[in-house]
């Protein structure tokens, strides 16, 4: 044990650079795989904790005011139900923000079923007729806290008093898509009656497509306006923190992966360099599996040190990390499934580590303890091949010749290393392709589906007439785009979908379309994948949809790339809806701005000018809720840059030791100090080129593989990815290269000088 130790030690001591490489890439390897624990975690449990102290709804359904909608009390599979609730739609003001809202009629004690879970201040009380509780999510988006009082406007503006917030496992606020919930005494709406909601607690979460289809059925379909599920709400609760944990996790087990590789690679090419050394060991009295043992307890340490690094700093850093990484690791922290995560990620990553350990220290112990000479052609890799002894002839210098030879004249080791070189460079491109796709959402919007910048709503006291003046006469304002969107009914009524009417035919609305055409012709329009995945069609199927009771039947003509509402959105224009409906007006209108406007600037112009009847927001763009991601992905590329150099350095050292066997019959021939390091140089600097060739080929469309899949399972629809620049993947591979020549210089100038001497005992 204490020779194990010792030779150890002397071994670590030449190579310090590579253990610490080694032990910094386990450490970012091991970061990344616990955030993604803490993301995933942070995405579905606080939902979850909500859904199950509030005994949640696992349906909630909207009907108009004449639906008997408490007979839903008595269908199979119902075990509860909360409400109905009479709901009025309505808007409120506070501090310069309004917010669409759904007044919801409650008691004065909260339901037992999708109960609201107050954060502060208190429930509804009698004594202030006037008061309300409001959901979490638009609290927020209205600043409202506690005491505040909202404006309520119309005929006769009227203040309401913010009595509480509370948190609800139903789907939260989304300006323009989805109401805030608004829980009011009946008494406050007297007189805006509009609608019931009622939510059902099923006996079997499992059931909801089929209760949801026996609910339609028992109220018809022209009383039922609009369903929510319960995994809808939770997805929707999830949003892109599940999106980035899957990222982390994608590119933590790739880091994971290429980690070992390296790790392989470098005990190889020690075993290669040490074969005298190891000859000595077993004929003093190693054991083959002594000798295992040293390669292994070596490097499993460099990996315990790593992860146990890893550990601590999330354990007592993570919860300081900015926005939104930081609150996921703090509420990670305190789920039951904390320790055991913490524990058995880092224990993961050593075990698997370890293995490939095993494998490559597994070479070690057949060494022979006799040493045996290398036979020269195994010493230099064969003899010149045809094209090499071709370019001698055609004066190509030396130097170049014989390091084109040495880095791929060495049968199987050569690509094994390129490929080892390869696979850093390969996830960096992928990175540098997420992080490209995240600015195209930026700088290009209208190819990612958002072509407007802004939607403005008008109230009742503004007409559609003096509304497009109003929009038109704005200087910064391109286009403006009327419509409307509603919720409609899929085919077997088991849940509801976004129907949009954008533009007219003489002026459509410029969808971002992946596949298929825009639709111009009658009842002719475009879905995002969402929708075609719930309903299983494809462009050029025919679909039919209820609308308030009244079937609309379109032809999908193409799949749009839509950013909202999961995808699950099918888009027509206005004229197409209007001949159904011919009463149909506009409720909203889609702002294109010219190149260079601001949208802040032109939303305040628009409403100083319309004296604050149009309620404007900004489109909420996916980069916005990515912008975590961009951090994310830069302390990736460093952890895969430092797997790389941990490799690059193996690779060096095992030319170096190649070149050492060859370094008398190079001087023989008669090259001097400087040709011999340039021919070293020359080797590693072909490796390199063909693996940063390869890594960034390979890269690109793998990159763009993997962000397509993710569009596509999250409903945006493949044709998001973009790929990198050719001047940024031209200038990763040139840095690759040249960082991988400066690197070689020092030790193969001093390999090339060493003594005749000791060139003779490192081939005996």
């Amino acid at each position: 044990m204490r020779a194990m130790l010792r030779w150890a030690h002397a071994d670590l001591r030449t190579h310090r650079g590579e253990g610490l490489f080694l032990v910094c890439a386990t450490a970012g390897i091991v970061a990344s795989l616990l955030l993604a624990t803490a993301l995933f975690g942070y995405a579905t449990n606080p939902w979850q904790r909500v859904f199950a102290q509030s005994r949640g709804a696992h349906v909630w359904i909207h009907t108009g005011a004449a639906a008997d909608a408490g007979r839903l009390a008595g269908l199979d599979g119902v075990t509860d139900v909360s409400g109905p609730y009479r709901t009025a739609s309505a808007t409120l003001e506070s501090r310069g923000a309004r917010a669409g809202v759904e007044l919801r009629a409650a008691g004065e004690q909260p339901p037992t079923t999708g109960r609201p879970l107050l954060t502060s201040g208190r429930w509804l009380d009698p004594a202030v007729p006037d008061g309300v509780v409001l959901e979490s999510s638009l609290a927020r988006a209205l600043w409202a806290e506690p005491g505040d009082l909202l404006t309520l406007p119309g005929g006769s503006p009227r203040t309401l008093t913010v009595l509480g917030v509370a948190e609800s496992a139903e789907p939260r606020y989304r300006p323009g898509e989805h109401p805030g919930t608004v829980w009011a005494l009946p008494r406050a709406l007297a007189g805006e009656h509009s609608g019931q909601v009622v939510g059902l607690l099923l006996a079997d979460q499992g059931d909801t497509d089929y209760a949801v289809q026996r609910a339609v059925t028992a109220l018809g379909a022209g009383a039922v306006t609009d369903v929510s599920t319960w995994e809808q709400a939770r997805a929707d609760a999830q949003g892109d923190t599940k999106l980035l944990g899957q990222i982390l996790g994608v590119f933590g087990l790739g880091a994971l992966l290429a980690a070992a590789l390296a790790v392989f690679g470098a005990i190889s090419t020690r075993v290669r360099g040490h074969l005298r050394d190891i000859s000595v060991l077993k004929a003093i009295g190693f054991t083959p599996g002594q000798v295992v043992r040293v390669f292994l307890v070596q490097h499993l340490a460099f990996a315990v040190l790593g992860a146990a690094l890893a550990a601590v700093l999330i354990q007592f850093l993570g919860s300081r990390l900015p926005g939104r990484l930081g609150d996921a690791v703090g509420v990670w922290q305190g789920l039951p499934g904390h320790t055991a995560a913490l524990l058995g990620v880092p224990v993961a990553a050593v075990l698997f580590i370890g293995a490939t350990t095993c494998l490559a220290a597994w070479r070690a112990g057949r060494v022979e303890p006799v040493p045996v000479p290398l036979a020269p052609a195994a010493a230099g890799g064969g003899g010149l091949s045809g094209p090499a002894r071709k370019a001698l002839g055609l004066r190509v210098p030396a130097p170049l010749v014989l390091g084109w030879h040495r880095a791929f004249g060495r049968g199987r080791r050569a690509p094994a290393t390129i490929v080892r070189l390869a696979l850093p460079l390969l996830l960096i491109t992928v990175a540098l392709g997420a992080w490209t796709t995240i600015e195209r959402f930026d700088s290009r919007p209208e190819q990612v589906g958002l072509a407007a910048a802004l939607t403005a709503r008008a109230d009742e006291r503004l007409g559609d007439r003096q509304a497009q003046t109003l929009l038109e006469g704005n200087a910064h304002i391109a286009a403006a785009h009327p419509g409307l969107e509603v919720a409609a009914l899929v085919p077997g009524q088991t849940g509801t979908i976004a129907l949009r009417g954008l533009g007219t035919r003489d002026k459509p609305y410029p969808y971002t379309v992946a596949e298929g055409r825009p639709a111009h012709g009658p009842d002719e329009a475009v879905a995002g994948q969402g929708l075609l995945d719930l309903l299983g069609v494809r462009v050029g199927d025919w679909v039919r949809i209820t609308v308030g009771g009244h079937p609309q039947v379109l032809h999908i003509v193409g799949r749009s790339i839509e950013p909202e509402n999961a995808g699950r959105v099918i888009s027509t224009s206005l004229d197409t809806l209007r001949e159904n409906d011919p009463a149909l007006r506009p409720t909203l209108y889609q702002l294109q701005l010219h190149p260079g406007a601001d949208p802040g600037t032109v939303r305040a112009e628009l409403a100083d000018a319309s004296a604050g009847r149009l309620d404007v927001h900004e489109v909420t763009s996916p980069a916005d809720r990515l912008s975590a991601l961009r951090g994310v992905v830069a302390g990736l590329i460093a952890v895969l840059a430092l797997i790389g150099l941990t490799e690059l350095s193996t690779a060096i050292g095992g030319c170096v030791r190649d070149g050492e066997r060859d370094l008398l019959a190079l001087k023989a021939i008669g090259l001097s100090p400087r040709q011999i390091t340039a021919v070293t140089v020359t080797a590693i600097g072909c490796t390199s080129l063909a693996a940063a060739v390869a890594g960034t080929a390979l890269g690109v469309p793998v990159a763009n593989w993997l962000i397509d899949r993710e569009g596509h399972s999250s409903g945006i629809g493949a044709g998001i990815a973009h790929a990198p620049p050719l001047l940024q993947l031209l200038t990763l591979a040139v840095a690759a290269v040249l960082g991988a020549l400066a690197l070689t210089i020092v030790p193969a100038a001093r390999a090339a000088r060493r003594r005749l001497a000791d060139t003779l005992s490192a081939v005996a």
